[in-house]
């Protein structure tokens, strides 16, 4: 029994967990795997509860805050067992105070606040001899930068964001329209033929803001050519594939699912007609849903519902794989009108996560076996208790988050911040906080424990980054 599960859960919980834990450590240690009955959720939160977790939650993010500018400031990332800095290219580009940001101003943390944007417009520069991810750029920092000069209107992130937007323009810049991966930026040299659609499908929301807010049309231009070239190579039964070559449009990797590298391009097709209002993008979700529907969705045992992998070509079923990043995807399903599918992937979700008290990088749903142990600070899983708290105010979508952030305090929190987990079998803690925990997994967490007035939900469009993009332009 982990520690903390009297606080969490209700007698009547307690006693349905005890009796069935029994049965489901004999099928395990036998190589079986026996469903649990019905999910069991905490007992109900009230408003005063979920008041103190989302303090909770903010002091939680204060403390890794300080400890990056403790230890690592001015650098992309702190190490928090070493307590050491991290950069990801030879000159920092700021990552956490970019990413994190719009979390701290949303929090009212404005000292914490003033310290990230201090920070950004004094030191940061993109002027630099050196290739950088462009997926990973445009998500962190020009999202950041976007939705940070939203939240203050201070014009220096929008020129930052301006700078950075013209030095990643050479991406495009290929046969088919599709980006390459990497980008000099000082150069505009660019590497990196063989993509996927995530990060050839995850740029319209950053530029096409970005090319509202400086009136350029280049930039929304060149992502949407990138978008639409992606879904113009799906197959004749409505899938992508995991991986393109940028130069030809031919796929070198047929395997389609909903996790990594393919993720975010079914989000972008939905979001990117909530915030631009873009009829094509519309067209190309509603023509891709249905396909992810029946080629990937996947019933098992009773009658849980995962997502797994198929040929993108036959449709044939693939490898029984579920994880950290595919659980996007209720919160997806939500924004897009299907509560019921949402509902039931999410409890899946928390099936995978109770396996061993925090949710691995990957999961063969099938056996109920973890195949890749790791746990990064992911924010997906918590992002879709938010979204689906948001649409049905259901208390349970807050209770399971508070199991989740319950058992991620207890194994992930250092001195310093927070650590990844090498592997949830055994929790020892890993060497890295990346700055998504900032951007994304924190505010997620605070979004669902604060009540609605917290953030305008149907004012803004969140960028796979967890950035709120408003509308404020005119078309």
């Amino acid at each position: 029994m982990r520690p903390g599960i009297l606080r969490t859960c209700g007698l009547a919980a307690l006693l349905s967990m005890l009796a069935t834990a029994p049965a489901l450590a004999l099928a395990q240690a036998s190589g079986g795997y026996i469903a649990p009955p019905a999910p069991v959720y905490a007992q109900p939160m009230d408003d005063a509860e979920a008041t103190r977790l989302a303090t909770r939650v903010r002091e939680e993010t204060r403390h890794a805050w300080q400890g990056y500018m403790r230890y690592a400031k001015g650098h992309d990332a702190l190490k928090p067992l070493s307590r050491k800095p991290h950069d990801w290219y030879p000159h920092s580009l700021l990552m956490t105070p970019v990413d994190a940001l719009d979390t701290l101003l949303l929090m009212g943390l404005d000292k914490e606040a003033a310290e990230a944007r201090d920070l950004i417009a004094t030191q940061l520069s993109f002027d630099h001899d050196m290739p950088v991810q462009n997926f990973e750029v445009v998500i962190r920092l020009l999202g950041g930068l976007l939705s940070g000069y939203q939240m203050t209107g201070d014009e220096r992130l929008l020129a930052l964001a301006d700078d950075l937007g013209r030095r990643l323009l050479p991406v495009f810049e290929s046969p088919t329209g599709l980006p390459y991966t990497h980008v000099n930026l000082r150069t505009g040299v660019v590497s990196g033929k063989v993509s996927n659609p995530a990060e050839t499908g995850t740029l319209l929301l950053e530029f096409g803001t970005l090319s509202k807010l400086t009136g350029k049309p280049i930039y929304y231009d060149r992502a949407k050519r990138a978008l639409v070239a992606t879904f113009d190579r799906r197959s004749t039964i409505g899938l992508v594939g995991s991986a393109i070559d940028v130069e030809t449009g031919e796929w070198t990797d047929r395997d389609s699912h909903v996790g990594g590298g393919i993720d975010s391009y079914y989000e972008y097709l939905l979001k990117c007609w909530k915030l631009f209002g873009d009829q094509a993008c519309k067209r190309m979700w509603e023509e891709s849903v249905g396909p992810m529907q029946r080629y990937l969705a996947d019933e098992v045992r009773d009658g849980e519902l995962w997502y797994g992998h198929a040929d993108m070509d036959s449709g044939a079923r693939g490898a029984s794989v579920y994880g950290a990043l595919d659980a996007f995807l209720p919160a997806v399903l939500a924004l897009g009108g299907d509560l019921d599918r949402a509902a039931r992937l999410q409890q899946s979700g928390q099936a995978m996560w109770r396996l061993h008290g925090i949710e691995p990088e990957a999961l063969d749903y099938r056996k109920m076996e973890v195949t890749s142990g790791g746990y990064q600070l992911r924010p997906e899983i918590v992002e879709s208790a938010y979204y689906l708290h948001h649409y049905t105010r259901d208390v349970r979508w807050r209770a399971m988050g508070r199991e989740f952030f319950d058992d991620f305090v207890r194994h992930a929190r250092t001195e310093a911040g927070y650590a990844a987990i090498k592997d949830v079998r055994t929790m020892e803690q890993r060497d890295s906080m990346e700055s998504f925990l900032l951007a994304e997994t924190f505010k997620y967490w605070w979004l669902l424990f604060s009540p609605p007035s917290a953030l305008d939900f149907d004012g803004v469009v969140f960028n796979t980054e967890a950035h709120p993009l408003r509308k404020t332009w005119t078309d």
